[in-house]
């Protein structure tokens, strides 16, 4: 009976082990499912023609004669879409139409002028007679323009359209008045002249959201001197959201009288139903990837490139090199001191009080909170020691890695600790009798047999110091934009946790590329897992060689 409850009793903990494990792995997933999917999408996208003329521009990657023919297939599927929105934007643009027939009379005036005084056949009577013609057309253009009632406003164009004295105005300057009268009528038979300021809000909406799309339109320059602006969607993920946003819009529109404003999602072609600018978008329903080209992209430069200001465009080499130099200092100060600090407490010293005070110090400093390492950094190494020893002033890689490595170095001292306890007796004794003294039987017997178990404590002080983000944020990290490459140990760097944290606390960065603050989290996480695997395999062949195999 005893038996068969204990066989229970096992079948019970071994299920339970396993169902333990499982769960642990099904956290393991969820944790790192979405930021390998999310993460991976930096790297493995669809890029559109905007980022392939993006990485010639900005990094001179790429065939110049293929991007520019495929920029150039692109900006002609374009032009029709640009044509509409310049045409319905000069229909609905009063002041800037008023401004060009008042232009157009000037220099007509100008013209009949000129002729009238090198006696071309223009008396200086026909002159004044004509100037005075083309005063009333004017006239009657500006009138049409700042009517707003439909009726009143397409009497004035077709008064000046039918006019006797517009035949006096062929094949002059005053010709282009005619054809501004001739398009605002055009205008006119399709806008609702009550909305033209409404349309001018929407208009402009539309025109910055194709901006975003499409990149700037014709003749148009970016509205800033940043690479965001200078194009249009690089990736077609990031595209179809731009479309669908084109599309539907979200406006406050009230629930009832008395009630507050609802948010609803309104269909935006409908606001211009009816006009000219409605086609675009069933134009870019049907030919947006005519109009980007996307193509499926592995980008492997996302590694080795540098960005742009703000992490927008380009990759993490830069963050990737100074998270390893910050990485290699940490581990050269706390591995020696770590396993010099180790041997102490296990071979040189008893058990005794100060032992105890020494551990429970060790114990205390590997809980102390990471900003404190950082203040301490700054105040020890940054303000103080490096300049005392006139090696730099203000942060850099040499102050970020002492701090991590003070930061890390309970964990390899603890861990080296047990692992020279851990080394049998009889290896010391055999040493001894030997002839071999105290230091060398350390260095050349226990050492050695150690290393596997003071590596396992490497492999954990190496992952957290890669991860640090509050240490080096006193101490080395600066902005890719400010240093694109780390150059000198006496200089800042940028690191991927601290470049993760600054996109995270931007304005709208984070959530306007998503994938590059993933893709940066994710290159941390294979880059620690890569350290770690160089060390898990080195260890393997110090045991391997331990039992001499």
């Amino acid at each position: 009976m005893r038996t068969a409850f204990r066989r229970i009793l096992d079948r019970l903990f071994t299920s339970i082990a396993g169902l333990s494990v499982l769960i642990m792995a099904a956290a393991l997933v969820m944790i790192l499912g979405p930021m390998v999917v999310r993460g991976g999408s930096a790297v493995f996208f669809k890029g559109t023609a905007e980022f392939r003329r993006m990485q010639l521009l900005e990094f001179n990657c790429g065939d110049r004669e293929t991007v520019e023919a495929e920029t150039a297939t692109c900006r002609q599927a374009q032009k029709p879409l640009w044509n509409l929105i310049d045409e319905f934007s000069r229909g609905i643009d009063t002041d800037w139409l008023a401004d060009r027939v008042k232009k157009a009379t000037r220099e007509y005036d100008v013209q009949m002028r000129n002729r009238a005084d090198a006696n071309s056949g223009l008396t200086a009577d026909e002159y004044r007679n004509l100037r005075r013609k083309s005063r009333r057309m004017r006239t009657l253009m500006l009138d049409a323009l700042d009517s707003t009632d439909k009726e009143e406003a397409l009497g004035y164009v077709d008064e000046l359209m039918k006019s006797p004295d517009a035949a006096a105005l062929e094949g002059t300057a005053g010709q282009e008045l005619l054809r501004i009268a001739e398009r605002y009528k055009t205008t006119l038979e399709t806008v609702d002249l009550s909305r033209r300021a409404e349309y001018e809000s929407a208009l402009e909406e539309v025109r910055g959201l194709l901006t975003r799309l499409l990149g700037p339109g014709p003749g148009r320059k970016p509205k800033a001197d940043l690479a965001q602006y200078r194009y249009g969607a690089t990736r077609w993920d990031k595209a179809l959201e731009l479309r669908e946003e084109l599309n539907w819009m979200e406006k406050w529109v009230p629930d009832g009288p008395g009630k507050p404003l609802k948010k609803v999602r309104v269909f935006r072609p409908d606001e211009f139903k009816g006009t000219k600018l409605a086609a675009i978008f069933p134009m870019l329903d049907e030919y947006l990837g005519e109009m980007l080209r996307p193509r499926s992209t592995f980008y492997w430069r996302y590694f080795t490139q540098e960005s742009t200001p703000g992490h927008f465009f380009g990759g993490v080499g830069p963050e990737v090199l100074g998270t390893l130099m910050l990485t290699a200092f940490a581990m050269l100060l706390a591995i020696p001191v770590g396993i010099m600090t180790a041997a102490y407490l296990v071979e040189c010293t008893r058990e005794s009080f100060v032992l105890r005070v020494l551990r429970t110090s060790i114990n205390t400093l590997a809980g102390v909170p990471s900003i404190v390492f950082g203040l301490f950094g700054l105040a020890f190494f940054v303000l103080w020691l490096l300049p005392l020893l006139d090696l730099t002033k203000g942060q850099s890689v040499l102050a970020g890695g002492l701090t991590l490595g003070i930061l890390v170095l309970p964990i390899i001292i603890r861990a080296s600790e047990e692992a020279i306890r851990a080394v049998p007796q009889s290896y010391k004794e055999a040493s001894l009798a030997l002839g071999a003294g105290g230091l060398r039987t350390f260095v050349v017997v226990t050492l050695p047999a150690a290393m596997p178990g003071i590596m396992t404590g490497v492999i954990l002080a190496m992952s957290r110091a890669a991860g640090e983000t509050a240490p080096i944020l006193l101490t080395a990290a600066v902005a890719a934009s400010t240093h694109p490459w780390p150059t000198s140990a006496l200089k800042p760097a940028p690191a991927l946790s601290y470049a993760s944290y600054d996109m995270a606390i931007s304005d709208r960065l984070a959530a306007e590329v998503p994938h590059n603050q993933f893709g940066m989290v994710l290159t941390l996480v294979v880059l620690v897992l890569l350290l770690n695997i160089v060390a898990i395999v080195i260890r393997s062949r110090l045991s391997r060689r331990l039992r001499g195999a």
